[in-house]
């Protein structure tokens, strides 16, 4: 609802209350209240009596004060009550459109807690085109989140019915990043029972905490303070890496990008050494390691490094390259 509406309607109900009060006041040797009180009652039109006989021009008064009154008080209110019950029909449909998006989704993510640390992850994944919802139980994030255009669950993320309406049976994977450790390891727990093969991120503010998420089920745990910690010692001490790393992973300004791809059954590559596949020659893209099905990884592979079904290669290069190079993988 427009707020100039509610504006205008309360502007010209004020002025009814002032015409009428001003009038009678003028006209029949009214006290303001009493003034008042007569042109509010006129506009209520509850019946009352008049508190003295008027003259012919206090009830010419009274006259448009019912007319415009009347109408006035009705237009007033008819805007009020539209404006909440519009703005409650928006947020119903509006979450029911919500729900309907999530309903939909698969491979998509779910993180819990949109604090410092989830809006972050957020941010990345939705710049790279992931799917995923956003499950916080602070009711206020939501202007916030809708605005940013992330699907979100106002509700507790440690309950099975959030996790379910979430879509967890069909999510990829979870983050849980909230700021409580224990809220962590219970979302863990609910998290693993309704999905014993779902993969588990959790953050951690110290090491203790992060033996017990692992043991909740966690895949794997993360201690941004001391990543944080550790990246600034290397700042120091390595200064050109730390460059590099962050062109290649979180710096877009040349175009270079760090990517992994997974090699299709079909692909063209199966069955290739790197030579063979023309990796570097035909996309110009530098091979960095390749994880092979049975887990291990062959940082810098040789040349005659075969691609197999199923590995999974990590390529440096400029992204219009890495997306022409994934249309054949």
């Amino acid at each position: 609802m427009d707020s100039r509406k509610i504006r205008v309607a309360l502007g010209l109900l004020s002025f009814t209350l002032l015409f009428g009060t001003i009038g009678l006041f003028l006209l029949e040797d009214l006290s303001l209240f009493d003034s008042f009180y007569m042109t509010v009652i006129t506009i209520s039109t509850v019946g009352f009596s008049e508190l003295k006989p008027f003259s012919q021009a206090g009830r010419i008064v009274t006259i448009i004060t019912i007319c415009t009154g009347t109408a006035t008080l009705a237009y007033t209110l008819g805007t009020v009550i539209s404006m909440f019950v519009e703005g409650e029909l928006s947020r119903r449909f509006g979450r029911r459109k919500v729900f309907n998006k999530i309903a939909k989704l698969k491979d998509h993510f779910i993180i819990c807690g949109f604090g410092r640390i989830g809006s972050l992850i957020c941010q990345e994944l939705h710049e790279h085109g992931k799917k995923f919802v956003v499950i916080d139980s602070n009711p206020q994030l939501g202007p916030e989140l809708e605005a940013l255009g992330y699907l979100s669950l106002p509700a507790d993320a440690s309950s099975d019915d959030t996790l379910i309406q979430a879509g967890i049976k069909r999510a990829k994977g979870l983050v849980t990043c909230v700021q409580a450790n224990a809220d962590n390891v219970y979302i863990i727990l609910c998290a693993r029972e309704l999905r014993p093969d779902l993969f588990i991120l959790s953050r951690a503010s110290d090491e203790t905490s992060q033996s017990k998420l692992l043991k909740a089920g966690a895949s794997q745990v993360l201690l941004p303070y001391q990543i944080g910690g550790k990246r600034m010692a290397q700042v120091l001490i390595r200064p050109t890496v730390v460059d590099f790393m962050d062109i290649a992973m979180m710096d877009n300004k040349l175009g270079l990008v760090m990517e992994e791809t997974k090699i299709g059954d079909k692909s063209a590559f199966a069955g290739k050494n790197l030579v063979e596949s023309g990796l570097r020659r035909d996309y110009g893209v530098i091979i960095v390691a390749i994880r092979k099905t049975d887990g291990s990884m062959h940082f810098n592979p040789a040349p005659s490094e075969v691609l197999q079904p199923g590995d999974t290669i990590v390529v440096l290069g400029q992204k219009a390259d890495i997306l022409r190079m994934n249309k054949i993988m």
